[in-house]
């Protein structure tokens, strides 16, 4: 059965940093395509005016990615600014009045998870919640009991298909690539598996700092900030078996079922790194033992992994800022040119930031008459422009109600599981100077697997995230 569209739009927390350098250029680009025919309400504290509200996402796209004077205008005629507290009943009956005819509303929760529960209990009293939708953004939790309870608090109020857990990650047309890689390409599915591959790795490095954030990253750090989510969800489209049916579902159970698979954490196969300076960072406590880096070994419990160690370094104030999945294949069973082992092992090298690459490692023969090659990188390569940003993308999936890019309740909470006995001071946060690829222990944690792929990318200090 063909899901309602959604016919208004509704923004908590529309005056912060979330909704002013994301949201509003999204909010642009679905006028400009003829996808934002419906109202989209502003709700917030701040007591501004309707037109407040109007210049402020003027500044906002004036100063993320330009205004489109005609999209712009169609845009503006439809916002709408209601200024309430979220604790009072009277801000939700006067929601319900602006929404009038509006019967399956979009609600976006750009709030702290600890208001989740009084605005969703707001809107469902209301009425507002009737047929209603509702985005709430990561982190899901701090850990797996907090998760836990906070997809009870939805629950309450929302069942589990109305629910779109925002990861923009999940959005980036690079990390759909390889999960349409991975199932759409015959050569590949034979060798995915522990009899050929060696070892996986992700990197996800960042060339910067907190970038004046130290406050929100004390409360995070790296495993919370890109790990639990990003990196645990790249890993589990890597990793997943082949989904039973095309339905939306069929993909997320997979995903789920490898998740479980992975074996938790253990302080032994985790490397923590603070860099050198972190500390002096606004908002950062003097002694600060919050995690800039993490490098980590997983392992996946089921047959076709079984076996294979799986590696995932993520930080700041690192060399280079990009994001690589790195698969080594094992060497010829059966070696006919044993003399010429002196290169790396074949692999597939997959880049998801700052430009997308897929690239084959193989060897090749030098010319001469001996039998001695080179490695060489068969590579397909296109530039990181994106028709759609991620939220752009992902807005316009929540109003169609296609949940495929968003993550469910059950899969949140299994990739909480695998971190959560790690999580605060179970490993020392070991300093490590900017510039530099994390303390040197971090080496430890891959020994014997090749060692680290150090990324090799001229002249990018984007935010791969």
């Amino acid at each position: 059965m063909e899901k309602p569209h959604s016919d208004a739009l509704v923004f908590f927390g529309v005056t912060g940093d979330l909704a002013y350098k994301q949201i509003f250029p999204a909010l642009q680009a679905l006028a400009r395509r003829g996808e934002l025919e419906m109202p989209v309400i502003g709700v917030a504290r701040s007591d501004w005016s309707p037109e407040q509200f109007r210049e402020r996402v003027r500044d906002s796209l004036e100063k993320h990615g330009g205004v489109d004077e005609e999209a712009f205008k169609k845009l503006s005629a439809r916002l709408q600014f209601l200024s309430g507290n979220y604790a009072d009943d009277d801000t939700y009956r006067r929601l319900r009045e602006l929404l009038g005819a509006s019967k399956h509303p979009l609600h976006y929760l750009a709030i702290p998870p600890s208001t989740f529960e009084l605005v969703a209990q707001g809107l469902a009293k209301s009425g507002c919640g009737d047929g209603a939708r509702i985005i709430v953004e990561k982190p899901f939790g701090r850990d797996l009991e907090s998760a836990q309870s906070l997809n009870l608090t939805l629950h309450k109020f929302f069942a589990e298909d109305a629910i779109f857990r925002m990861d923009h990650y999940l959005g980036k047309e690079a990390v759909e690539n390889l999960h349409y890689f991975r199932f759409a390409n015959t050569f590949v599915e034979p060798v995915w598996n522990s009899n050929y591959i060696a070892s996986v790795q992700i990197t996800m490095a960042e060339q910067f700092g907190v970038q004046g954030r130290g406050a929100f990253y004390e409360e995070v750090g790296a495993l919370r900030d890109v790990v639990q989510n990003h990196l645990l969800q790249v890993l589990a489209l890597l990793t997943m078996e082949p989904p039973q049916g095309s339905d939306v579902d069929s993909m997320r159970d997979e995903k789920l079922r490898v998740l479980e698979a992975m074996r938790p954490l253990s302080p032994a196969e985790l490397v923590r790194g603070q860099f050198e300076g972190y500390r002096d960072e606004e908002g950062v406590a003097p002694g600060s033992v919050v995690e800039t880096f993490a490098a980590l070994r997983l392992h996946i419990d089921n047959e076709r992994w079984k076996g294979v160690p799986f590696y995932i370094r993520a930080g700041k104030q690192l060399p280079v800022t990009g994001t690589e999945v790195l698969v080594r294949l094992k060497q010829p069973a059966h070696p006919v040119f044993s003399a010429d082992r002196s290169c790396c092992e074949n692999h597939f090298r997959f880049r998801l930031s700052p430009d997308v690459m897929i690239a084959i490692g193989a060897r090749t023969k030098l010319p001469g008459q001996s039998m001695v090659g080179e490695a060489t990188e068969l590579v397909a390569q296109r530039h990181a422009h994106e028709e759609m940003t991620p939220y752009e993308r992902l807005l316009g999936d929540a109003m169609h109600g296609d949940t495929a890019l968003f993550t469910r309740g059950d899969t949140v909470e299994a990739a909480w599981r695998i971190v959560d006995p790690v999580l605060g001071n179970a490993a020392p946060a070991l300093p490590y100077a900017p510039n530099t690829w994390g303390p040197a222990a971090a080496s430890d944690i891959i020994a014997g697997d090749g060692g680290w792929n150090e990324l090799s990318i001229e002249g990018k200090k984007d935010d791969p995230k």
